[in-house]
């Protein structure tokens, strides 16, 4: 007789949680070295088999930046007395990060799903990839205000608001993966979100102080223009380095907050939805 019996002991149990505001960040340390094998993987995907390389972190903010001066000298925007050029790259620098961070984490799980329906791994490991591969770039790119900051010495005052460009980085990433993860679990069901996002990351950003400062507006439209948290954190960016810049304790605090709030109901989301996307997607 053949004894069907399994006397065998699982050593471990995987299935969906079933608490999305559990979040396991002790499971996402335990797979720190699959995160970093991600971020080598999207960090050199990204220009691999391309003639340049890696000079494209430096021509596309150079480019972009380019145009935005030509047009912005052409429409007569201030710049709070600072050249140009080097205004608009450091609004373009930081925006970059927060749009690249948002559009790359918002096709977590449609981009993925032939990874998570073969192996099992904490899925926001994907998701905190990009912000960290996105980081490595934003650096790069920084490395480019540099030579204008050197060149043009005695137009800008670098302060000891410096040592918050950390704290910057991080409310700005908080951003971004919050957004990108809400996104990304609409996306399961509403797939027309993907070719949305990235237009609207585009008009989104003529609502930051990128390409003009908050100074220039006024009236109704500058209490608009502060309810974008990305605005305090632009404003505060540019004063550490350039040393003009306008803002307020409350409104880099409604930004602090924002980042928090955004990100907490990004997780939670991202959470409800890993439970069964792979029957959807």
């Amino acid at each position: 007789m053949v004894n069907n019996e399994v006397n065998d002991e699982w050593s471990q149990v995987l299935e969906p949680t079933s608490n999305p505001f559990k979040f396991n960040f002790r499971e996402l340390w335990h797979y720190r070295d699959l995160i970093i094998l991600f971020v080598k993987r999207d960090f050199v995907a990204v220009y691999k088999q391309t003639v340049l390389g890696p000079v494209w972190h430096f021509i596309q903010p150079l480019f972009t930046t380019a145009v935005y001066a030509f047009f912005g000298g052409l429409a007569g925007l201030p710049t709070d007395g600072i050249p140009r050029i080097l205004f608009i790259l450091t609004g373009v620098v930081l925006w970059n990060y927060f749009s690249s961070c948002l559009t790359k984490t918002s096709n977590t799980f449609v981009g993925n799903s032939h990874i998570f329906g073969k192996v099992y791994f904490p899925r926001l490991a994907i998701p905190i990839s990009v912000i960290v591969s996105n980081l490595m770039s934003f650096f790069i790119q920084l490395l480019l205000i540099v030579p204008f900051l050197i060149y043009h010495h005695s137009l800008v005052h670098p302060n000891i608001f410096l040592l918050a460009l950390p704290f910057l980085v991080i409310i700005i990433a908080m951003m971004g993966l919050g957004f990108g993860v809400i996104v990304s679990s609409l996306t399961i069901k509403y797939r027309d979100l993907v070719y949305l996002i990235s237009f609207g990351v585009q008009l989104a950003m003529y609502a930051a102080p990128v390409i003009y400062p908050l100074s220039f507006l006024h009236g109704k439209i500058r209490f608009v223009a502060n309810l974008n948290p990305l605005t305090p954190v632009i404003e505060v960016f540019r004063y550490a380095i350039l040393g003009k810049g306008t803002f307020t304790i409350e409104s880099v605090s409604y930004s602090v907050i924002f980042a928090f709030a955004v990100m907490t109901i990004g997780i939670v989301l991202f959470n409800n939805a890993e439970k069964d996307f792979m029957d959807t997607v």
